[in-house]
């Protein structure tokens, strides 16, 4: 067998960033920016008041000398273009984001004045500069706002339109084709005959790369039939970057994805050292990536998670490719198989001090317990018992159902 880290290792090494492309601004999120984006103008590009009030010069004011009344000259809404300039003893009537008229260096708050449109008596000693925005304050022209590699978010995406970009240089979403193989599957929803088991697994890997950021297309169960498989396979390579499978990996006499792949040549197979999802595959059809999974739903689940997710965020050039392991106190004992890496599902609890609890029961086929659980438990191949209270590793996976 081989350990877990090194077929991730020789799987990753067959997987490269997908080419750069050009990607419409709203299309972009979650994306990685493959070129440093700069401002192509000042942030804020003019000086603008930061309230509704009145632009003023502030030597009009100077002593303090209680209400001063000033002639109203102009009237400035955000967008104005370029206002009258302020003499002393005037002032104009501005809005928020309206630009600040030459001559004045601070604006008064409505708040504290009369209001007045002709005249306006200001009750306020102002200070220069106050509730202006100076042009650039933000970011200079010219200056980095956000560099190659960053992963475009809500925050930054706002960012980069005010780069005046709607579009983009990102590396694409891959584009993920998920095949779930068996004769004994049916569709959801399709009548179900003594024997025959509902197809999960699909929708299972393709809610998972979705959510690891590929553009997904789901292709329904499988028949284990040597030609259909083959058909299905030739029939979808042609527009995937990545192609998972999941059952007919392991020794059982139909165990057609094996048999069509080994047949074809360009695929390893191999037993890594993991508990769920031992029987693995990987290699390439037709030039494109190609993953087998095992078929129980928590194996698939588990091998997702090890490999292919790591292979999506390759593609999508993450600089990260595994989730971060955390440390949590377990709150139940748990064995585990000597010389395999046990992946167990579990509940994890608390903040800064994190408990964990095994749930449901380990079998790879225990879907209930997988849907409970929101934290995947890592045991090393050389730990065959775990005591309640110990510390354990974690891979948490609260962030999926946050989003």
């Amino acid at each position: 067998m081989i350990s877990v880290d090194d077929y991730r290792a020789r799987m990753l090494a067959g997987i490269s960033p997908l080419p750069p492309t050009t990607t419409p601004l709203l299309n972009s999120l979650g994306l990685v920016v493959t070129e440093d984006i700069v401002t192509s103008r000042p942030m804020p590009g003019f000086d603008n008041s930061s309230m509704d009030g009145y632009a003023v010069r502030s030597s009009d004011f100077v002593g303090g000398a209680g209400e001063v009344v000033l002639t109203v000259v102009d009237d400035l809404a955000a967008g104005a273009g370029i206002g009258v300039t302020i003499t002393p003893g005037c002032a104009a009537r501005i809005m928020t984001g309206a630009p600040v008229p030459a001559g004045a260096d601070c604006v008064v708050p409505i708040e504290e004045t009369d209001g007045g449109a002709s005249t306006v008596t200001i009750r306020a000693t102002p200070t220069p500069g106050a509730y202006i925005r100076l042009a650039g304050e933000d970011l200079p022209h010219g200056s980095l706002a956000v560099p190659r590699g960053s992963i475009v978010t809500t925050r930054n995406l706002a960012l980069i339109a005010s780069c005046d970009l709607s579009a983009i240089k990102t590396r694409p979403r891959p584009r993920v084709v998920v095949m779930s193989t068996g004769s004994e599957l049916v569709a959801p929803g399709d009548a179900v005959a003594f024997g025959q088991v509902v197809d999960c697994n699909s929708y299972l890997l393709a809610a998972a790369a979705a959510e690891a950021g590929a553009a997904v297309t789901r292709i329904g169960p499988v028949n284990d039939s040597f030609d259909e498989f083959t058909a299905a396979l030739e029939q979808h390579a042609a527009n995937a970057d990545l192609i998972i499978t999941s059952g007919g990996v392991s020794m059982g006499a139909y165990d057609t994805v094996k048999e069509v792949l080994t047949a074809r040549g360009g695929v390893e197979f191999l037993k890594v050292a993991m508990n769920p999802g031992m029987p693995q595959g990987f290699g390439r059809v037709d030039g494109v990536p190609i993953i087998t999974l095992p078929g129980n739903p928590v194996s698939t689940y588990v091998s997702f998670e090890a490999f292919v997710r790591p292979a999506i965020r390759k593609m999508l050039g993450h600089a990260a490719l595994l989730r971060p392991e955390r440390t949590a106190t377990i709150t139940e004992s748990i064995t585990s198989p000597s010389g395999k890496r046990q992946f167990a599902r579990g509940t994890l609890t608390g903040g800064d001090r994190l408990e964990v609890a095994p749930v449901g029961g380990q079998g790879s086929h225990v879907i209930g317990g997988l849907s409970r659980a929101n934290c995947i438990i890592v045991i090393p191949e050389t730990v065959t018992e775990v005591r309640a209270g110990s510390s354990v590793s974690i891979i948490d996976l609260r962030a999926d159902d946050d989003e």
